[in-house]
């Protein structure tokens, strides 16, 4: 993890959690004092000179993400030298269109917008009863909503999701059980939650059914 800003470190601590160990690397010293008991390794270093990573071990890294926001110049000469290390997966910062087309063709893999993904995701939670949505590529989408009132009591096989509103479901939950996969003679409850796929329009539309 290059860059241990507000999104770099809550990234950072998520790996964590995730069993993952965690090469922090910043050049502030503030910010690796402030981290260092509560990340597996953190150093202060100038990410951007390839001998530097290097010398840290970065070549051996299987991933490595760039979460540098507030230098354009600095997180592009970072995945620079992670690309001539042979980092097999970049993961990059990008603050603007422009820089994440420049970071893309300086070799980074994934160029993510964290505080955009992030808008647009409340965004759609707070127009409709979605209690989640993750929205991707292609104009496809995966939502997490109550079951519509208009809807329990009814099994999908009648209800035919697909043609009627162009999405499909993918699983349920009722109240103190685990999400179980839908079929066709799955009756929808009160109280149920649903897990939904489809186009982000159709999405959208069926979370404010009644």
């Amino acid at each position: 993890m290059i860059g241990l800003g507000r999104f770099g470190f809550h990234l950072a601590g998520a790996l964590t959690a995730l069993d993952q160990t965690v090469l922090a690397i910043d050049r502030n010293p503030d910010r690796v004092q402030r981290w260092a008991d509560t990340l597996d390794r953190v150093v202060q270093a100038d990410a951007t000179e390839e001998g530097v990573l290097r010398q840290l071990g970065v070549a051996d890294v299987q991933r490595a993400v760039v979460a540098i926001g507030a230098s354009v110049e600095a997180s592009v000469l970072t995945v620079l030298a992670l690309v001539e290390l042979g980092v097999p997966q970049i993961w990059a910062r990008a603050t603007s269109a422009k820089h994440a087309k420049i970071l893309a063709s300086v070799g980074a893999h994934h160029v993510i917008f964290p505080e955009a993904e992030t808008g647009e995701r409340v965004a759609h939670l707070i127009i409709s009863r979605m209690l989640d949505f993750i929205e991707f590529d292609d104009d496809f989408a995966i939502a997490k909503l109550p079951t519509p009132e208009s809807l329990v009591g009814r099994s999908l096989r009648s209800l035919t999701p697909a043609d009627r509103h162009g999405i499909r479901v993918v699983g349920a939950k009722v109240h103190g059980e685990s999400f179980r996969y839908a079929t066709e003679e799955m009756v929808l409850e009160r109280g149920s939650m649903l897990i939904v796929e489809g186009g982000i329009a159709q999405v959208q539309r069926f979370a404010t059914l009644d």
